[in-house]
This record gives C-alpha cells, structure tokens and sequence, in this order.
C-alpha cells in the first residue's frame, strides 16, 4: 500500500484537472446550446404585441397547426380566431393562411380557409399559400412569392419570436401576436420543441436556403387589397 501512495498522489492532480476541463466543456455546451434562443428573444422582443395594441398592416399570416379529421386543432383554431378579430377590428386587412398541403387528403390552408369564412372572413380577404411547410418556408414565400412587406404574425407565444425574427429575416417588417394558452401538455411540448427548433432557425438566417418549394410568383394578395381600392401591398417604411 505505501507503494502506491505516490502513484495516487501523482494521479490526483491530473484527475481534477481532468473534471475541470469536463465542467467547463459541459458550461461552453450549454451556452452554445442556449444561444440561438436568447438570440431569438433579443431579435423579437421588442415586436411583440397584443391584438389590441398591434399597429395596422394590410396582411396578417397565420401559420399552419395540423388538422384532426381534416378540421383545425384547438391550437390552430385559435390562432384563426385572433387573426379574425383582428379583420373584425380593422387591424389587418388580408389574411395570408400557410401551411401543408403536401398530400391530397391534408390540406391545412384550405381548412383554414373554411374556419375563416365561417367566423366572418370574406373568402376573397383570404389568400392560401399550400407550401408553407415550416415557419422559413412560410415566411420567405410571403415575401418571395406573395409580396409581402409588412404583416402581422399570428401564433401561440412559444412560437412567436421565432416567427417574427425569421420573417424580419425574409425582409418582412413584422409584428407578432402571440396566442396564449394553458401550460397543458400540448404547451409545455411546444416550448420544448422551441429550444431544438433555434438552431436551426440560426441556420436558416445565416444561409438563406430557398424554400422546399418556390415556385411562380403569386398576385392573390395585391388583387384582395386592389379590390377593396388599397392598391399593393405596402413597401417596408
């Protein structure tokens, strides 16, 4: 035993060592790993707003939650209901509905359109983008292919900034309206999904990637605004 003594003594210091560097490895992870979300709240914060203090643009978009049965999920639905107070309330002025459609038997913007139309939504304020496959895709084809410069977003709060921050990137000034629901199940696997969902939001805005699908350019929402006598859609100010 008393052999063994200066071996151990000589190990220790090279196994502390070996802890701190574990440590400091695991902290740089983490920071790394956080950073992408903290850059998300820095780049939307200051967008978020309510649907009574959100400023008027022409167009609001309202991103795609899944269906059951060919119909709305709740979280959908009521996303769809704030986007139809705020037509009601003369804050937007066409609803710009994005979602999947990837399948013939699932189609999400033309689900949603039918829950607008029945809430009060004139079906021609209604413009549907069927390849809005994730929140990128949607929003650089708001701006690529439908026009848009200036919107108001809509959908729950988790997912909030990183819509506005990727659409900002797209080169759409937006404002955010996050919809609040209980912390159920459903909320707390949303908000986890968020903090994987950054990173690749950070990937999108470093290298731009063009959407699954691109495709012609669409007039749907600068004919809905000609006829109601506004014109285009609004330039960035």
């Amino acid at each position: 035993m008393r052999r063994r003594l200066p071996r151990l003594s000589r190990l220790l210091p090279r196994e502390r060592r070996g802890q701190r560097r574990a440590v400091q490895g695991i902290a740089l992870g983490c920071v790394l790993a956080l950073a992408p979300a903290t850059w998300l709240h820095a780049a939307a914060d200051s967008r978020l707003r309510t649907t009574a203090d959100v400023p008027a643009h022409e167009v609001a978009v309202v991103f795609g939650a899944g269906l059951w049965k060919g119909r709305p999920t709740p979280y959908l639905a009521h996303r769809l209901d704030t986007a139809a107070a705020l037509y009601r309330d003369g804050k937007v002025k066409v609803v710009l509905v994005t979602g999947d459609n990837s399948r013939v038997e699932y189609d999400e913007p033309d689900a949603m359109r039918t829950y607008l139309t029945a809430r009060g939504v004139p079906d021609g304020r209604i413009v549907s983008d069927h390849a809005g496959f994730d929140t990128w895709d949607s929003c650089a084809r708001a701006k690529r292919i439908f026009g848009v410069e200036r919107a108001v977003l809509v959908t729950q709060g988790f997912h909030i900034r990183r819509a506005v921050a990727l659409c900002r990137a797209a080169g759409i000034d937006s404002y955010g309206v996050g919809v609040e629901e209980p912390h159920d199940s459903v909320w707390y696997y949303g908000g986890t999904r968020e903090l994987f969902a950054a990173g690749k939001a950070a990937l999108d805005v470093a290298f731009e990637p063009d959407p699954t699908f691109l495709g012609r350019q669409e007039t749907g929402i600068a004919e809905a605004l000609a006829s109601m006598g506004t014109g285009r859609p609004e330039q960035g100010r």
